[in-house]
């Protein structure tokens, strides 16, 4: 019974010992391949990089069959090859050399750039001008920038009204010597100048247009040269002036007509509105020059002849009055303090009202 339990012990022991003697006979010997070094960037130190051994699996004949070919394939992912970084220079440390003073004394000094002749020009130059240094001083702009206007039609207008003048100048030539006679000696009977200058109705009322014309244009320049008015409003003022002074003419004209036959002295309103529309035809043309220098000229000269246009104009008002307070006495026995109201309010009163109503439009009450 012993020996048959030893027999037991001992078959299967010497089965597992062919098993291990027949797997060992029969295994490749691996191939033991030197380990790849792999070197991380920025590191210094080489590391070898393990190698897998593939794992192998026998049949039952004995043949190895490799794990990988008894499982399936799996789709390959695209390998993707990272960029090498090259080492920066912080991580190389510098070498510390050491010098000699010997050699330090050998080496070559390199002289500095020296200045040229043109160089200390230029300095000479900026420390001299003022416009070339950086604080500089900073100054007003004293040719402000010129406000163009288009004043091409004031040329046509002032030439317009020389050539109309010059027109009626060279059309009644014996009107114009008889109106300036007249002007000129008022010691003269009136009813002969009345004859010679009634003869030319149509050079009359010419010329008393042109005075409205002429007294219109100056009116205009007058605010124009004040700043009351700008140019652009020229087509709606210098005609709403022509009409304003017509209109203030005729009906001066019309009262006298009625007031002289109102009270009976129609010889005396004939002979006051004669000495009026005299002086009134006068004054038109000597104010062409002034219409034509302030039209044109520089604003100072233009506030000269302004001046003195003024002044003209004052001069000849009082010539009328002294002219018609003469003729008028001839006619009717009345005091100077009667005449000095007569003046004050049929003729300066009225002309201020209407220059104080045209101010207040044009300037809006300022």
């Amino acid at each position: 019974m012993r020996n048959w339990l030893l027999f037991l012990f001992i078959i299967p022991c010497l089965r597992l010992a062919a098993q291990t003697d027949s797997s060992v006979r029969q295994e490749p010997a691996v191939q033991h391949t030197p380990a790849k070094v792999q070197r991380a960037p920025g590191d210094t130190a080489a590391r070898p990089v393990k190698k897998k051994v593939p794992v192998v699996k026998k049949d039952s004949a004995g043949v190895t069959i490799p794990v990988s070919a008894l499982k399936p394939a799996a789709p390959v992912a695209p390998v993707v090859s990272s960029p090498v970084v090259p080492a920066t220079p912080a991580a190389t440390k510098p070498v510390a050399t050491a010098v000699s003073p010997d050699s330090a004394q050998q080496q070559t000094v390199v002289p500095s750039r020296q200045e040229t002749a043109y160089d200390l020009f230029l300095k000479e130059l900026t420390a001299k001008n003022v416009f070339l240094r950086s604080n500089k001083p900073t100054r007003l702009d004293v040719n402000k920038l010129r406000v163009f206007d288009d004043l091409d039609w004031l040329v046509y207008v002032m030439a317009g009204v020389v050539l109309l003048l010059g027109i009626i100048r060279l059309s009644y030539l014996k009107y114009f010597s008889d109106l300036f006679r007249a002007f000129m000696n008022p010691t003269l009977s009136q009813r002969q100048l009345k004859d010679q200058l009634s003869q030319s109705p149509f050079p009359n009322f010419l010329l008393n247009s042109f005075f409205v014309i002429s007294l219109a244009l100056y009116l205009y320049l007058l605010m124009y040269r004040q700043q009351y008015i700008t140019s652009n409003t020229a087509w709606m003022a210098i005609p709403g002036l022509i009409v304003l002074v017509a209109v203030v003419y005729g009906v001066k004209y019309l009262m006298l007509r009625f007031c002289g036959w109102l009270f009976g002295s129609s010889e005396l309103a004939d002979a006051y509105i004669f000495i009026l529309y005299l002086i009134n035809k006068v004054l038109g043309i000597l104010l062409v020059p002034f219409l034509v220098i302030l039209a044109f000229c520089t604003p100072e000269l233009a506030k000269a002849f302004m001046y003195i246009s003024i002044f003209f104009i004052v001069l000849l008002v009082a010539y009328r009055y002294i002219r018609s307070y003469s003729v008028v006495k001839q006619y009717l026995s009345f005091s100077r303090l009667h005449f000095f109201l007569y003046l004050c309010a049929f003729e300066v009163a009225p002309v201020l009202i209407i220059t104080k109503v045209l101010l207040v439009a044009l300037t809006g009450g300022l």
